[in-house]
């Protein structure tokens, strides 16, 4: 796996019981209040190996800053698999705008946060540049440029390349044809069954694709107001809780991470779990668990990495619409690859993503 890096913020160093995952060895992690919102801001930098990280900004609501934290650095680690395994010159990291539970973000305090995180980013020197991610925007970007030059995804009307969600959602579509066709032996998505639990920017795009196409769709969200979206499609709308439960072909996680759970994984009644959600194992063996119930799990690192090859290609010079499409459809082919790695050699489907990723990372000549 990815060697220690020695050159870790004493930021990054806390107590064992200071946070609920595992100590991560991370480049650069940083905490700070935001001098405007009051709000704490994390950056977490996991690796920069294959060059300057990118990963997006989310603004979310957790119990305590220390989850904060522990968010942003399970995020930027797979922010490192996820830009390696897509083939793109660029490492791993993340941000995070913590809210305490019970805050209203009100627009002008939202501003002054997206203020704030610029400071943070730009106080980095150009290690990671931001962006979109759950509870911002590309408007949020655009405020966030004030600060900093190292953002990307920013508005088309401010020389940026705009909402990544599209190519985010083709890349999941690409991912829930290939997994389809491991598990059936056809690709073919009309009459297939599938719950999508998130119908937020990528799930909900995902599903109006794939109701398009045929598919028999039962939905759901934290936001009640989707069920007129629901409705519009054609799905079958059910309250959150429960979605895991129902028999189908497909389960597509496209919520926050951490919903599949070891309860959650052996009350699962499907083929397959294909989704747009980063992090969704809650426990890393809950792919040995997904392997043992015969169950197939898309590592979701490869899944949703449509949005950070969309945002990567995009921005540089002279850059080609076709070549970004035909790279996002290729989600799938490297989703092939991974399932018949895992079976060619009895590993799970996320030993063999997390290979492939790390035979990027050690690819790079010492001292690159």
């Amino acid at each position: 796996m990815l060697s220690p890096i020695s050159h870790t913020r004493a930021s990054d160093r806390h107590s064992s019981d200071a946070f609920t995952t595992p100590e991560l060895e991370h480049e650069h992690v940083l905490v700070t209040r935001g001098v405007r919102s009051g709000l704490t801001v994390v950056v977490a930098v996991h690796s920069t190996t294959l060059g300057p990280a990118l990963g997006g900004a989310r603004v979310w609501t957790y119990r305590s800053w220390r989850d904060a934290v522990s968010d942003a650095l399970r995020l930027s680690e797979g922010m490192t698999y996820k830009n390696a395994a897509a083939g793109l010159s660029r490492g791993g990291g993340k941000s995070v705008v913590y809210i305490p539970e019970g805050t209203v973000l009100d627009a002008e305090r939202k501003r002054d946060a997206m203020l704030d995180l610029g400071d943070a980013v730009e106080s980095l020197g150009g290690v990671y540049f931001t962006a979109e991610d759950v509870g911002t925007s590309a408007e949020d970007m655009a405020t966030v440029s004030e600060r900093t030059a190292f953002v990307e995804g920013l508005p088309a009307d401010r020389g940026g390349v705009g909402e990544p969600s599209d190519a985010t959602a083709a890349g999941v579509y690409s991912a829930v044809t290939a997994t389809l066709d491991s598990v059936f032996g056809s690709p073919i998505v009309a009459d297939r069954r599938a719950v999508i639990s998130g119908l937020g920017q990528v799930g909900g795009r995902l599903a109006r694709r794939l109701a398009s196409e045929g598919a028999r769709l039962i939905v759901t969200d934290v936001n009640p107001a989707r069920k007129a979206f629901a409705d519009e499609i054609g799905a079958s709308w059910i309250e959150p809780g429960d979605e895991h439960q129902f028999e189908t072909d497909l389960f597509i996680p496209c919520g926050v991470g951490g919903a599949l759970t070891p309860d959650v994984i052996a009350s699962l009644r499907c083929r397959a779990v294909v989704g747009a959600a980063n992090n969704q194992l809650e426990q890393h063996d809950g792919a040995e668990q997904l392997a043992e119930r015969g169950i197939l799990w898309a590592p979701d690192f490869v899944v949703n990495a449509g949005g950070v090859i969309y945002i990567d290609m995009a921005s540089k010079p002279g850059a080609d619409r076709q070549a970004i499409e035909d790279r996002v459809e290729h989600i799938g082919d490297t989703l092939r690859a991974i399932f018949a790695q895992a079976q060619s050699e009895s590993i799970t489907t996320l030993d063999a993503a997390e290979r492939l990723a790390q035979e990027r990372l050690e690819s790079v000549p010492a001292g690159v």
